[in-house]
Formats: C-alpha cells, sequence, structure tokens
C-alpha cells in the first residue's frame, strides 16, 4: 500500500512540477480530481484583468492538467465553480465556460465567494475527470 501511494504522489507532483499544471491534482482509481484552479496567477498576467479572462486561464489550465493525467475536457464529469460577485459575474463566466466545454456538459454546480487568497482573482475551478 506504502509503495502504491507513493508512487500515486510522486506522479501527482511531477504534474504538479510542470507549467500550467493545476495546484492539486490527485488519481484515485479511473477517476482524477484537480482542485484550486485560481482565475489569477500574477506572475503570467501582471493584471487581474476580467471574469472572461479568469476564466478562460482556469479553464486553459484544467485542460492542460486533465491530458497530462490521460483524461481531458471531454471526460469531465463534475465541475465545481466559487465566483465572486455572481450576480455580475456568472453570464461572461457562463459563456467563456461554454466555449470549453462545447458537447457534453459535465455536472456543474457554483457557489457566491467573497474573495481569495490573491486580490483580484474572480473565480476558483474544480473537477473531477475520467481517466481510462
Amino acid at each position: 500500500m506504502k509503495s502504491t501511494r507513493r508512487k500515486m504522489l510522486g506522479a501527482a507532483a511531477l504534474g504538479l512540477a510542470s507549467a500550467g499544471a493545476a495546484p492539486g491534482q490527485v488519481r484515485s482509481g479511473n477517476f482524477v480530481f484537480l482542485s484550486g484552479i485560481g482565475g489569477w496567477y500574477p506572475e503570467r498576467r501582471p493584471k487581474a484583468g476580467d471574469i472572461r479572462e479568469q476564466t478562460a486561464d482556469a479553464l486553459t489550465i484544467m485542460k492542460n492538467s486533465l491530458e497530462k493525467a490521460g483524461s481531458s475536457l471531454e471526460k469531465v464529469v463534475k465541475v465545481s465553480v466559487a465566483l465572486v460577485d455572481p450576480e455580475t459575474n456568472w453570464e461572461p463566466m457562463n459563456q467563456v465556460y461554454d466555449t470549453f466545454f462545447t458537447k457534453k456538459k459535465p455536472a456543474r454546480s457554483y457557489w457566491g465567494a467573497t474573495g481569495f487568497r490573491r486580490r483580484g482573482q474572480l473565480l476558483q475551478i474544480d473537477c473531477i475527470a475520467y481517466v481510462d
């Protein structure tokens, strides 16, 4: 068991060490769990930007991380979105979201958030995806 756990954590660490990988990535059986994908990373984009840019950034990181884990956006079964100021940000976030999930839409939940560790960050996304 220790050996299997060590391999799993080592694989997750390798995924995290590469550029554009999600901050929290764990594989369990035929599922990969990505957590804490922020909408803004100051080292890549000096200004916080708007919800459309942040959504596209977060979903691009999600897409790249899933592909590195052997999955894809088409295999996502569940998405959770924490969103600052949902009244203002829901519709533009959803417009960008729909460009990434064009075929079968995964189950999704969202909730309003008052803010995140990075001032100016407007959303955070988690997902669960199937891996063959």
